[in-house]
């Protein structure tokens, strides 16, 4: 699996608009498989960012909303309802998106927050559906 997740992280970084950034974080693991980016930065900056997106994704009241969510819908799966997730910060916006068939696997796509944000979302899904072992 770790040719055709390198394989996608140029890919999206080819094909996204503007991409910056992009990466894919095992969330089973807690640990960033690979990367690819316009800039360098600093080790640590790069290893909060696995934790940071096991937070966003998994992090104990994201969970909890998820079960409260299902109880009332009287739903018994173990499907995570939270499979992307866009966050702006002051320059950048951050795109995090969960793998449908290995739902602990999140792709990130990093770009300039002036990009088009329907773009972002279509190339990057388009990105990651044509990577049949992500």
């Amino acid at each position: 699996m770790s040719d055709q997740v390198t394989a996608m992280v140029k890919q999206l970084r080819k094909e996204v608009p503007d991409c910056l950034a992009s990466g894919v974080v095992d969330m089973a693991t807690g640990m960033l498989l690979t990367y690819e980016t316009t800039d360098s930065h600093p080790t640590e900056v790069l290893d909060l960012l696995a934790g940071a997106t096991l937070d966003l994704f998994q992090g104990r009241t994201v969970t909890m909303i998820e079960d409260i969510f299902k109880e009332r819908r009287g739903i018994a799966s173990t499907e995570h309802y939270f499979q992307e997730i866009l966050v702006n910060s002051s320059n950048l916006t951050h795109l995090f998106v969960r793998n449908n068939q290995h739902d602990d696997v999140v792709a990130v796509v990093v770009c300039p927050k002036s990009v088009n944000i329907g773009m972002l979302f279509a190339a990057t899904r388009r990105v990651i559906k044509e990577a049949h072992a992500f």
